[in-house]
């Protein structure tokens, strides 16, 4: 893709997935987040060809400016959009596929001093919601969604949506999942719900920004808790009748 469609791509990305966005002028002078991904392009090109010292200087500039820090040695496929970008880390090692999505505060970064690939790869289509953490050397496939606030240090498999700290699998190909037998059934396309056909899941620049809607575990597991002491109460309430009904008798 030539430089002048990629401009205009990032361009459209922004109308594509922010319905605040109004105007060309409006997104080129007032979207951080393209910004940053711009002189990312430029600090990137020179780290490729040896450069260091100012791929970094652009890099400091990038983050004094608009809060994002994106490491010169990161990889970023076409179609990135960064939505109120202001926390975002991206590490040298890490690697964005096409039509990625990142709210703030999200972080994909490593978890120790080891050299090497130590960031996340990230797959195509994967949204990645705010104050998220991707910490490690491992893939998040493609079209996954990770819940706010979720802090991943395993691999995600595609079209899983997670959530948690640690992170785990909640949803998988628009199933609901509560096990590992679970999730490998729905990877495998078993009793794909009817309200979600596998080829509209694959279909071509399919991003699903609905990452407010996913599933709460802990909220289930409240509720659980609660029918669960709600049917022991009525039961110990039967047992303590029965039992007054036994003494009246007897002591009859």
């Amino acid at each position: 893709m030539g430089f002048v469609s990629c401009l205009r791509k990032d361009i459209r990305v922004v109308f594509e997935r922010d319905p605040a966005a109004r105007s060309i002028p409006e997104v080129l002078l007032c979207y951080s987040g393209l910004h940053a991904i711009w002189m990312h392009r430029l600090s990137h090109a020179l780290y490729k060809r040896g450069w260091v010292l100012i791929p970094r200087m652009i890099s400091n500039f990038a983050r004094f400016l608009t809060g994002i820090e994106i490491h010169p040695g990161a990889t970023i496929g076409d179609g990135l959009f960064i939505d109120h970008g202001t926390g975002i880390v991206i590490g040298e090692t890490a690697e964005l596929g096409e039509n990625v999505t990142l709210y703030q505060g999200v972080t994909l970064g490593g978890t120790g001093k080891e050299k090497g690939k130590r960031h996340p790869t990230i797959g195509n289509n994967v949204v990645v919601a705010s104050g998220a953490k991707v910490l490690g050397s491992f893939t998040v496939g493609d079209h996954a969604k990770i819940g706010a606030g979720s802090v991943v240090l395993k691999p995600v498999p595609a079209y899983a949506t997670v959530v948690g700290i640690p992170g785990h699998v909640v949803v998988m190909k628009g199933q609901r999942v509560h096990n590992e037998t679970e999730m490998r059934l729905a990877q495998l396309g078993h009793d794909l719900t009817d309200d979600v056909k596998l080829s509209e899941l694959e279909a071509e620049n399919d991003v699903d920004l609905d990452h407010d809607k996913l599933p709460d575990p802990e909220e289930e597991m409240r509720e659980c808790m609660m029918r669960q002491i709600q049917a022991l109460t009525k039961k110990v309430k039967e047992l303590e009748e029965n039992q007054k009904k036994w003494e009246a008798n007897h002591h009859d």
